[in-house]
């Protein structure tokens, strides 16, 4: 009997050397036998995984790809994943009363690739067949049916709603269509679309759309979607890639049944008798009808009459009205409606909930106000700092290091994607390292909604950060981290995955003093008689002197604040005040003293 060949793990590249040390044997050897297969390589010099595998099966070892398992295993964590979601929803529902429920399906894709002319020609073809009047409003969501089935889109197309949905707490859809157009191939924006499909674990199916232009080449676009990540299924892979001419009407039924048999893999079901809740997709003032809401019931059944909760608002619903504009009086899940009687427009991606009547509903609302205040007080994050990660393991909560990497040149790119993979796998702590997205270039606000979403930290590799995303990440208490040393970057993911990482802190400016006169007193020193610019001046504060523009005392102790003879805490702007610095006198007319505080910084 034929003894069975040990596997071997092997990067997509490989020195010769690593090599050697792989599979416990000489370089010599390895060397001679890529020298036999036609191959003239280094000790030090990098070989791809189809030369390296030629050499290990020679050697009696069996080759297995590293980036394969990897998406292997990848692809298993998303169907865990989707399965845990959608467990949170029908988590206290008993598994008899559990019934499939219609798949949510969004569309993501660039700018410029057809997406809304794909959900046109899906709605022209396929929505309320039989119907005199088609659709008389737009309310951000609609059903098709094919066969005895229903699929529910969600007319919002583009990455940037679909993660905005996510970062406020909905899951948002079960299925994304990626759009790619058939001349144009795959653009950043794509990946980009992607990566936002991957960081919420939705299954992907492809239209590759424009197939009936002239300059169309699916076959170059499968190639390009192949390197991203996506195989094709005719190439052997999982991912469907259906070809469409959305004008022409030409492969909308068979981007349908793609959809179909994608849901058909996944466990979406929902409680159909249970109380009602789900997720805001659209919401608007009517001057003559108040505050409409589009919603869509992921599971139980909501009915007129019934008092629900979204984020802020509240109210008990005075009309439901169809896709058609029709009122109705029920909506089953996945069925989107829209919806009038709220307090006020509640914000899209909001989950709602069902209360038992309206003081319950203003009670829930009272109480999300005090926690959201509570939060603001206590400087609550929304999302995890580098240094949180360990202590939600610690906690029993396994999470995934989500991260998104941003370098300043593509050489960089690989080499630090490729390490931080193999700290991930050394980490033996609970905690997955997951590179949602690594690319080259500035931060940017996409990168920061998408850390958002998914409660991921930004890293960034000799770049800067856009002044968007500077301000979205103060908004959404989103971390992003600097480096300009490589080491470091590494040392910090490992010891944050290790527990062991201290927290960062950086002095944060709270107020600005011009110096307007300087009194010498014995045994004291210099009193800064000041005015306050800007922000405020505090007693616990540490102060810098600066004159001409320039830092003349980097840090001094505040040891004594006075207004008039009165010692204060802290004197704001537009009032004056004395100032004394413990160790530093040397004031002039003219300086300004700059109060600041060290703050944990993201």
């Amino acid at each position: 009997m034929a003894q069975e060949k040990q596997a071997v793990l092997v990067p997509d590249y490989i020195t010769v050397r690593a090599l050697a040390d792989l599979i416990k044997a000489s370089p010599i050897e390895v060397m001679k036998r890529l020298i036999a297969n036609g191959v003239m390589a280094t000790i030090n010099q990098q070989i791809d995984f189809d030369t390296a595998a030629i050499v290990i099966e020679e050697l009696g070892f069996e080759a297995s790809s590293e980036s394969a398992v990897q998406a292997e295993q990848a692809e298993r964590t998303r169907v865990e994943n989707s399965t845990q979601v959608v467990s949170k929803l029908i988590q206290n529902e008993r598994a008899e009363d559990l019934k499939p429920r219609p798949p949510v399906v969004t569309i993501l894709g660039h700018v410029d690739h057809g997406k809304t002319t794909l959900l046109d020609a899906i709605r022209k073809a396929r929505v309320a067949e039989g119907e005199a009047g088609g659709i008389t409003q737009h309310i951000g969501a609609y059903q098709v049916k094919r066969g005895d089935r229903v699929i529910t889109f969600l007319d919002t197309p583009g990455h940037e709603a679909f993660t905005q949905m996510r970062a406020r707490g909905a899951q948002g859809a079960d299925i994304a269509i990626l759009v790619v157009a058939a001349d144009d191939g795959v653009m950043p924006t794509t990946r980009e679309a992607l990566n936002h499909a991957r960081a919420a674990n939705v299954p992907v199916v492809v239209a590759i759309t424009k197939i009936d232009k002239r300059n169309a080449n699916v076959e170059r676009v499968k190639q390009m979607l192949d390197e991203v990540g996506l195989q094709p299924d005719d190439w052997g892979g999982s991912t469907l890639i259906i070809p469409v001419a959305a004008i022409k009407g030409e492969g909308i039924e068979d981007l349908l049944e793609a959809v179909l048999l994608t849901a058909d893999e996944q466990r979406i079901v929902a409680n159909p008798k249970a109380e009602a809740s789900g997720v805001v997709i659209e919401s608007r003032v009517d001057k003559s009808r108040g505050t409409l809401a589009t919603v869509l019931v992921l599971n139980g059944t909501l009915h007129r009459g019934d008092v629900i909760t979204a984020g802020d608002a509240y109210g008990r619903i005075k009309a439901m009205f169809g896709e058609d504009g029709s009122p109705i009086d029920v909506a089953g899940p996945s069925t989107p409606v829209q919806v009038l009687g709220l307090s006020q427009p509640p914000l899209p991606g909001t989950t709602f909930d069902h209360a038992k009547n309206e003081k319950a509903a203003r009670d829930i609302i009272n109480s999300r106000h005090d926690a959201t205040t509570l939060a603001a007080q206590t400087g609550a994050r929304a999302t995890l700092t580098l240094e949180q990660v360990f202590a939600q393991v610690a906690a029993g909560d396994a999470k995934d290091l989500n991260l998104i990497i941003k370098v300043d040149v593509q050489g960089s790119l690989q080499p630090i994607e490729d390490s931080l993979n193999q700290i991930g796998k050394a980490s033996s702590d609970g905690v997955r390292l997951r590179i949602l997205n690594a690319d080259v270039g500035n931060i940017t606000e996409n990168d920061v909604m998408l850390a958002s979403a998914s409660g991921g930290i930004v890293i960034g590799f000799n770049v800067d950060v856009d002044t968007a995303a500077r301000r979205s990440a103060e908004a959404h208490h989103v971390e992003i981290r600097h480096y300009d040393v490589i080491y470091k970057l590494f040392e910090d993911v490992e010891l944050a995955l290790k527990g062991m990482l201290d927290p960062v802190y950086a002095p944060k400016t709270i107020g600005v003093a011009e110096v307007r006169q300087v009194f010498r007193i014995s045994k004291v020193g210099a009193i800064a008689g000041s005015f306050i610019r800007e922000g405020e001046a505090r007693r616990s504060a540490k102060a810098r002197v600066k004159r001409g523009g320039k830092v003349i005392h980097e840090e001094a102790s505040v040891s004594s604040l006075k207004r008039f003879n009165e010692d204060v805490r802290e004197v704001r702007a537009g009032f004056e005040c004395g100032v004394g610095l413990s160790n530093f006198h040397d004031l002039e007319v003219g300086d300004m003293i700059e109060f600041f505080i060290m703050e944990r910084v993201s």
